[in-house]
């Protein structure tokens, strides 16, 4: 890949990216983790009224719009050295990993889907170890391990089961696009805001889904109310917000300790399916989402000593 050369060049790291407590990339971490797991079950809802790729189209295309008034009003440029890297993180982040995880969300339900998704930042600690220089030591991957084995018991304690189909396999390559667009966002968020650089990869991201917009707005006028609201809710909360809150997350923290918080995805994603669409974890479940959650705590709290 062209950018391999330049990943080494990532933004020092500071005390807090290091270890410390920092107030302000967990309240991040938090608003991302909420309206993330959300999405899971609202994607399921709009399925069917529309095809993955015309979901994409309406989630995504709708948000690059936003961002478009953002970037002409505020005009925040990157370096030229820095479009490639922002292009190819924008193209997996937004238009490859929504088509992908939509496709498969078809037959995978939506809590087995944000299980599958959560083998992220075992990608993310992988590739951020080589190319960013990132130390994540026993402890870290100690946690991984831990919050890994909890995903894959929930996983396989669901009520379909866990079947490795074509579209689960689909939905561990929209996770592998997330980390690599997440190592590779990691040095542009050292040089420019969180904000401008989620501005730019909303843009760019949705400019591959642009010509199935035709076909979206025929899809959503003939779609239910349901749907409708399903997509703004998505566009607003889950896309916007949330991906502003990850940007901010990651440029004050390392990018393997930021993506290992994300293991609390499928436990809100489970809650929330409970309470949105009456689906009730089973008890291995349970004990599945303690461990993801366990993990998380031993990265965080016990690697810094």
């Amino acid at each position: 890949m062209e950018v391999k050369m330049s990943m080494a060049t990532s933004a020092p790291i500071s005390t807090k990216q290091q270890g410390g407590f920092d107030l302000v990339a967990f309240a991040a971490i938090l608003v991302t983790i909420l309206f993330w797991a959300s999405s899971f079950v609202v994607i399921r809802i709009c399925l069917g009224p529309l095809t993955p790729i015309e979901l994409a189209t309406a989630r995504y295309v709708a948000a690059g719009v936003i961002a478009l008034v953002y970037l002409v009003i505020y005009r925040p440029m990157p370096e030229k050295r820095d479009f490639v890297r922002l292009s190819v993180a924008a193209v997996l982040f937004i238009a490859a990993y929504a088509v992908l995880l939509n496709t498969g969300e078809q037959t995978v339900a939506a809590g087995p889907a944000s299980f599958i998704i959560n083998t992220m930042p075992v990608f993310t600690a992988l590739i951020a170890t080589f190319a960013l220089g990132e130390r994540f030591g026993r402890w870290g991957w100690a946690g991984t391990a831990v919050s890994f084995g909890g995903v894959a018991l929930i996983a396989v304690a669901s009520d379909d089961g866990f079947k490795l189909d074509p579209n689960a396999v689909l939905i561990l390559g929209a996770a592998l696009c997330s980390a690599i667009a997440s190592v590779l966002q990691k040095p542009l968020l050292g040089r420019l805001p969180a904000l401008a650089v989620t501005a730019w990869i909303l843009l760019i991201g949705s400019v591959p889904l642009v010509p199935a917009v035709p076909a979206t707005i025929q899809a959503l006028a003939a779609a239910p109310a349901e749907v409708n609201w399903g997509v703004a809710y998505l566009v607003i909360f889950p896309t916007a917000i949330g991906y502003l809150t990850w940007a901010i997350a990651l440029k004050r923290l390392t990018a393997a300790r930021a993506s290992n918080f994300l293991y609390g995805v499928p436990p809100v994603a489970t809650l929330i399916g409970f309470v949105w669409l009456g689906e009730t974890p089973t008890a291995l479940g349970a004990i599945g989402g303690v461990m993801a959650i366990l993990g998380v705590l031993v990265v965080n709290v016990m690697r810094k000593r």
